[in-house]
């Protein structure tokens, strides 16, 4: 079943009454249970892409069908409700409340959605994926006296507080050093092994390479995709990357 499918999808910003066609006629559709990787030479669009399908920036023109609904025929009150509720969203900057814990943080998508539930069963969610990603000793703490790689995997949390349909990611693991940016990739894939549907911009091979397909975005428009499977187990790592490499070589990268 296809959770996103995009078509003819044109972006276009205005400045100084010049024109900047950022993405051009760009088509392509992901599979429920997908975790795909955008890559691409920086200014290619990536993260405008990510952004335009996820309902976060407006559409210029055609179409992107999240779970069969055309967001670009959406308002802003019912695109903010599919966000919140349905998606969620990880970014190279961790944007955290500082005056809020890390639990606070987590479960604040949660309490914004007008659930239902009660607050407890909103902190026993909260706290079980906390324990699931291995932060739960963290829960109390202030959002500057962790880690950057236990802040993501806060962000990670924070993202499923909703169960969503799908996670966009925009270099999840950016910011971070070679471990917790394997740390944080293990839990991705985790998730993505469970049947959460992925979407992440990424400039890092080894990030991709767990990915089951990879999108290369060249000047707004998909030059080619790379479709690599389901990684099976950790072995298999180096020669994904391998093969990713030779590919994204031939992309001109």
């Amino acid at each position: 079943m296809k959770i996103l499918e995009v078509k003819d999808l044109c972006k276009t910003y205005i400045v100084n009454k010049r024109q900047n066609n950022v993405l051009k006629n760009v088509n392509f559709s992901i599979e429920e249970g997908e975790m795909v990787a955008v890559m691409g030479p920086s200014g290619s669009g990536k993260s405008t892409l990510l952004y335009t399908v996820s309902g976060m920036d407006a559409i210029t023109s055609g179409e992107a069908a999240f779970c069969g609904k055309n967001i670009a025929q959406m308002g802003q009150k019912e695109l903010a409700d599919l966000r919140l509720n349905d998606m969620g969203f990880i970014f190279q900057q961790m944007y955290m409340l500082k005056n809020l814990t890390v639990q606070d943080n987590i479960i604040l998508p949660a309490v914004q959605s007008g659930s239902q539930e009660s607050r407890k069963e909103i902190l026993e969610r909260g706290q079980e994926l906390m324990r699931k990603l291995g932060i739960i000793e963290i829960a109390d703490n202030d959002i500057n006296e962790v880690s950057g790689g236990q802040l993501q995997r806060a962000c990670i949390c924070r993202s499923m507080i909703n169960n969503p349909k799908m996670i966009f990611a925009d270099e999840p693991t950016g910011a971070l050093n070679r471990a917790s940016s394997g740390e944080v990739m293990e839990e991705l894939a985790k998730l993505n092994a469970e049947g959460t549907t992925i979407m992440m911009v990424t400039h890092d091979v080894k990030v991709a390479a767990r990915c089951t397909r990879v999108m290369y975005i060249v000047d707004g428009n998909i030059k080619g995709e790379y479709t690599l499977g389901r990684c099976e187990s950790n072995s298999q790592i180096r020669e994904r990357e391998r093969a990713l490499n030779n590919w994204l070589m031939e992309m001109g990268w």
